[in-house]
């Protein structure tokens, strides 16, 4: 029963830790938009956070009510005790992988005094659009308030049901 109680507290707070990574993938694609020279070579790549469900599973207690649920329909008196049982599912939630696009080619300006220009006199930079970014962390920032909001709803709730 607790966790049933706790479980949209649960899958609130996995939103806000998928959006606080996305918002620091996008600062560091923020902050790292002239970088031309890495550790690895080459100029900065862009880092990006893809958000995945993560599916609710049966539990083994939700299995065994189950069980009692059905036996108790095909005959009510088999198991008295079982009233009040019911299907539970522990709830899903969210989960974020931050990935490194190493698939974008970088932006090529010509720059021949530039330290890091080619041969040709053009230097790679980091293919970031800075607008795209700002986007990006509005969105996530809106979407963290939002999981904020949930959270103090159950909350409340909970609170609501306390003084029953």
């Amino acid at each position: 029963m607790l966790g049933r109680i706790f479980a949209a507290i649960n899958i609130s707070s996995q939103g806000l830790s998928a959006q606080r990574k996305r918002m620091e993938a996008t600062a560091l694609n923020i902050a790292n938009v002239n970088t031309t020279r890495t550790q690895q070579g080459g100029p900065y790549r862009r880092r990006k956070v893809i958000i995945g469900e993560i599916s609710p599973r049966a539990n083994f207690g939700a299995t065994m009510r189950a069980t009692v649920n059905r036996l108790r329909i095909t005959r009510p008196n088999h198991i008295p005790e079982s009233k009040g049982f019911s299907i539970y599912r522990e709830a899903g939630g969210v989960e974020a992988k931050e990935l490194i696009d190493r698939t974008s080619s970088p932006k090529m300006v010509y720059d021949p005094t530039h330290p890091d220009a080619n041969e040709d006199g053009y230097v790679a930079y980091p293919n970031i659009d800075v607008i795209t970014e700002m986007v990006n962390m509005i969105t996530a920032s809106r979407i963290y308030e939002a999981n904020v909001t949930a959270i103090n709803a159950a909350k409340g709730i909970i609170k609501k049901s306390l003084e029953i």
